[in-house]
Order: structure tokens, then sequence, then C-alpha cells
């Protein structure tokens, strides 16, 4: 189950990639997540493993890791999002004085509910739309 949005953000790439690849922001622009933290310190590279609590749909604990670190180009995060395997790729491009960010999400429902899957696609992509939304607005006014 993939899919991809795509958002024009008025800041330079260096901006956009070093607010993106500190995954501590996420609860700032995902209304779905309460915390997302680093589990050892240092700044972000591939090997970062991070966990975070989600609230919606359900109250639960993620893992990601960052396995893609191409500042200020590519970041690509792996882990388990609503309990799903998934992939996470932000590529960005410099357009002018703005970066067109293009998110890519991999997620692997388990067998049962592949045929359900198309179903919530939709709503999943607008739910992440919005997301890209309101970080696009954080990041435009800071």
């Amino acid at each position: 189950m993939k899919f991809t949005n795509t958002i024009t953000i008025d800041r330079p790439p260096t901006e956009v990639f070093a607010y993106l690849s500190n995954l501590e922001n996420l609860p700032r622009w995902n209304y779905a997540l309460a915390e997302t933290r680093q589990l050892a310190p240092g700044p972000p590279g591939v090997g970062t493993r991070y966990l975070q609590t989600r609230t919606i749909p359900v109250h639960t604990e993620e893992s990601l890791e960052i396995t893609e670190f191409t500042p200020p180009h590519n970041l690509t995060i792996q882990g388990t999002l609503n309990a799903f395997p998934a992939n996470l790729t932000y590529t960005l491009h410099p357009t002018a004085n703005a970066t067109t960010l293009t998110n890519t999400i991999d997620l692997h429902p388990p067998r049962p509910l592949n045929l359900l899957a198309p179903i919530a696609l939709s709503r999943i992509k607008s739910a992440v739309a919005e997301n890209l939304a309101v970080l696009k607005q954080l990041l435009e006014h800071a």
C-alpha cells in the first residue's frame, strides 16, 4: 500500500531538512502523535532510533529508525506505524527560494487486511496531506 503527497514550502531545503530530520518535531505537525523521542544522544543520521507514542486511532508505541540520511535531499525512515511495517521517504528539491517536498509512504499491512487496505488508503493519504499542510505552516511562519 503505497502513496505519495507533494507540497511546496517557502523555505530553503536546508531548513526544511533540518526540521524534518529531527524526528522529535513530528508531534508538532502530526496530530496522531503525542511524543517522539530519540533513544540515544547525538545528531540524527543513519541508524538513529526513536520511540514514539501514537494516540490516534489507538494508543500505541512505535519504533522508528533513519535508514537514509542525505542532507538536504533525502530522508528515509523505517518502522511501525499503527502496527504496520512502513517506509517513509522525504525527498526535497529546491524550487526558487522554496522546497518541493515529496513524501512517499509504503505501508505493509498483514495479509488478512490486504482486502481492506485500498479502502483505507485514501483516508490515510488525506490525513498525511493534512499533516504536511501543518508542517508547511510551521516552517513558513517560524
